[in-house]
């Protein structure tokens, strides 16, 4: 084979030699590839993943807010009032801390 722009000839052994190389990096980029879909299904890399968002702590509130109040309205159709004094009081600190982002 010649190389127009050098005028280099590789040898069949050369071309072996050559599509070896590429095949092994590619094996390479895989294994890689998979290692870091490993990584990132991980339970740790899914925790990187959620603490990259730097959710505020105003966005973590209303999201806990969201939850407590679900709660609150499961426990109380099971007529377990004993749970919803304790997610009544989590809810009150959560609100305080939606007070410091109130803009009324």
């Amino acid at each position: 084979m010649t190389d127009n722009n050098t005028n280099m000839h590789m040898t069949e052994k050369d071309l072996t030699k050559l599509a070896n190389r590429i095949v092994s990096k590619m094996m390479h980029l895989k294994t890689m590839e998979q290692w870091f879909d490993h990584v990132r299904d991980s339970d740790m890399g899914e925790d990187q993943d959620f603490y990259a968002l730097n959710i505020s702590e105003e966005y973590e509130a209303m999201g806990d807010l969201a939850k407590l109040i679900t709660l609150l309205n499961l426990y109380t159709e099971d007529e377990e009032y004993e749970k919803c004094i304790i997610l009544k009081r989590r809810i009150d600190k959560v609100n305080k801390i939606l007070d410091k982002y109130d803009e009324t």
